[in-house]
């Protein structure tokens, strides 16, 4: 499991997270859910050490994340962040192939080819392979780099709003890969601000504002129209269908 204890952030004298305590399941697929400015994406960066911790300990199946080795956590844990720059001329295969590097670290084998190729297969990419990456859609790119975090083969997926630039059909597929790899017994951590997305995929929702946790459980007892009116200051409605909660507001 990915434990966080007493964790809080600071930019500057501005509070971004307020002391937030949680244990996310190993084995499950976890949205964490909010609206803009609820802290989601620096919690997702601490859980991943894309940051440095200012107060608290995480810890990634009972590994501190501050005393890992980088490469053994790079084998632990995959994380895609909103931001990711990109050098000039690289192809698409080349790019999905930079999250092998923790296996290899450059002699790359047959495991680490078959690896970069699945993950091109599951993105519906590999018809771009040999296509530049800065010559190719947003969605595209957005699925590159997601394809180059499952080509990492860690247990733990942490992806930052992955379904950005996303078509529906598109969304759908990643989501299902996603869930996918839980069956399979991988972890996944995503940043989602598709309400019906979280409530339909995950098994486990961390709700957020203001830099603090207000709920978290399974879907059933997060998505009702109280608790999420209540976090995104809205009046919702709240359907089951086939089981699943749909979310839906009033225009």
């Amino acid at each position: 499991m990915i434990e966080v204890q007493g964790v809080s952030h600071r930019i500057g004298q501005t509070p971004i997270l307020s002391d937030i305590s949680l244990r996310l399941p190993k084995g499950r697929l976890t949205a964490l859910i909010g609206p803009n400015g609820a802290g989601k994406s620096t919690l997702l960066s601490l859980m991943g050490r894309l940051m440095p911790l200012q107060a608290g300990q995480i810890t990634v199946d009972g590994s501190d994340i501050a005393r890992t080795d980088t490469r053994q956590l790079a084998k632990q844990m995959a994380i895609l962040s909103q931001s990711n720059p990109l050098g000039s001329r690289l192809r698409v295969r080349e790019l999905v192939s930079f999250g092998r590097w923790p296996h290899h670290q450059g002699r790359p084998g047959p495991q680490d080819a078959a690896q970069v190729s699945r993950a091109l297969d599951d993105m519906d990419l590999t018809q771009l392979g040999d296509r530049f990456v800065d010559a190719l859609s947003g969605g595209q790119r957005q699925r590159a780099f997601i394809a180059m975090t499952l080509a990492q083969g860690a247990d733990w997926l942490l992806l930052d709003e992955p379904l950005a630039a996303l078509d529906m059909a598109h969304a759908r597929g990643v989501m299902a890969r996603l869930a996918g790899l839980r069956d399979a017994g991988r972890s996944v951590v995503v940043v989602l601000h598709d309400i019906n997305h979280a409530a339909v995929w995950a098994d486990h929702i961390v709700a957020m504002k203001d830099g603090r946790i207000v709920a978290e459980g399974p879907p059933s007892q997060v998505c009702t129209a109280p608790t999420l009116g209540a976090i995104y200051d809205m009046d919702l409605r709240v359907m089951q269908v086939d089981g699943k909660p749909l979310v839906l507001h009033h225009l």
